[in-house]
């Protein structure tokens, strides 16, 4: 009897290959080859997952979106009473990728987000994701809004936006060195209770 092959669960090894190779070399250090290495599968594996490498990389990259989200929703889920404001901060703290167990996520994200720059394919991929956390960050600001007496009213749309700016800013300030974790989470924490103030 022929053995059954987990396709999604291969797919899943080989974005992670591709992450883990990401992270040491940037996307132009991955090729098939390495991440067949890296995933212990063969090329023709690899290849069967995957027609292109273009699309091996899209696929990788909604891999590690997912996990970014999925972290984002279950520390909604831990204080499912809290406030909008709060769960605002939660989940902008989560997308910025400030600490150091996230530095990893912190270096492949932003490996995809260059790649963006000359990959039409990424660059909509990346696309669709963000307008789903602007979405879910307009809502979250909306209904902070209403919960805030006496508070100038805010944009929410605008307020998302600046949000995710400066969320990806400060993983970039972060990486490079030119600030430290706590002081990027102070000055998201600050912008955060500007809004409020």
């Amino acid at each position: 009897m022929p053995r059954q092959v987990d396709h999604e669960g291969r797919r899943r090894l080989i974005a992670e290959a591709v992450c883990r190779l990401a992270d040491e070399r940037g996307l132009e250090g991955v090729t098939l080859r390495d991440v067949a290495a890296r995933a212990q599968v063969s090329m023709g594996a690899v290849q069967r997952c995957f027609r292109t490498k273009e699309e091996m990389l899209v696929f990788a990259l909604g891999h590690i979106s997912e996990q970014i989200m999925e972290r984002v929703r279950a520390r909604l889920l831990r204080s499912p009473a809290q406030s909008a404001a709060t769960a605002l901060g939660h989940a902008a703290t989560e997308i910025a990728l400030l600490r150091e167990e996230h530095r990893t996520e912190a270096r492949v994200w932003l490996a995809f987000v260059a790649q963006a720059t000359v990959s039409e394919v990424l660059a909509r991929t990346l696309k669709a994701n963000y307008a789903a956390l602007y979405e879910a960050f307009t809502r979250l600001i909306a209904e902070a809004g209403r919960d805030t007496d006496g508070a100038a009213p805010l944009d929410p749309q605008r307020e998302a936006r600046t949000l995710i700016a400066l969320a990806d800013g400060l993983t970039t300030h972060v990486l490079i060195g030119n600030l430290t974790p706590r002081e990027a989470e102070e000055v998201l924490h600050a912008h955060l209770a500007a809004l409020w103030g």
